[in-house]
């Protein structure tokens, strides 16, 4: 075995992970999103930048907001997980880079002062703490069901505004009844996609 995580923990996190379809009825308390949260927060960023905002969609009158923008196979599941997430790129991020890289606050304008390559190192460095997002849902014993089903810039007016790029709806929750597809979609191989130069 060439890795240090235990075949259990490789399980939770990866290889026996799924996207849930369905959920229990068990909420998914702020705690234990605070806990995601302070677990993600070091993954790895360009410029330690923090662009990704999330929207926990919690209250019933915001889950109606919500559903109607899904598509229509996401609705009915959207409408029933004890939690879902708006994950999105704030485009303004650079206003934290003094705070987060002390060290070179000149960043913030240096390097980020023109809105088109904020855009651009937002939507990637967002992706990447989506990623850690989901990786760290897993890693409380919970599911998540990522969806990018869903009119966009209709989330974007309802639940954000024109700094923020919405990347993804999450369902959030105790897997359920049925919670997966029969069978695991399939992955390329090392050979596939690793080549050595």
């Amino acid at each position: 075995m060439s890795l240090v995580l235990d075949p259990a923990t490789q399980a939770l996190l990866f290889s026996e992970a799924r996207t849930a379809n369905t959920f229990t009825d068990e909420p998914v308390t702020e705690e234990q999103m605070r806990s995601i949260y302070d677990l993600v927060k070091y993954g790895p960023t360009a410029f330690n930048q923090t662009p990704l905002r999330v929207v926990l969609v919690r209250s019933a009158e915001a889950r109606e907001r919500l559903v109607p923008y899904m598509s229509e196979g996401n609705r009915a599941k959207t409408a029933v997980a004890p939690l879902v997430a708006i994950l999105a790129a704030d485009n303004e991020f650079h206003e934290e880079i003094p705070r987060l890289i002390p060290h070179a606050p000149h960043l913030k304008d240096v390097v980020f002062g023109q809105r088109e390559m904020r855009e651009r190192s937002a939507a990637m460095n967002s992706a990447l703490q989506a990623g850690y997002f989901i990786v760290g849902i897993r890693a409380a014993g919970l599911a998540a069901g990522p969806m990018t089903g869903f009119d966009f810039a209709g989330v974007q007016k309802e639940f954000l505004d024109d700094d923020h790029t919405p990347l993804m709806i999450v369902n959030i929750g105790k897997p359920g009844k049925d919670a997966w597809r029969p069978n695991r979609a399939p992955r390329l191989d090392f050979d596939e996609v690793i080549t050595t130069v």
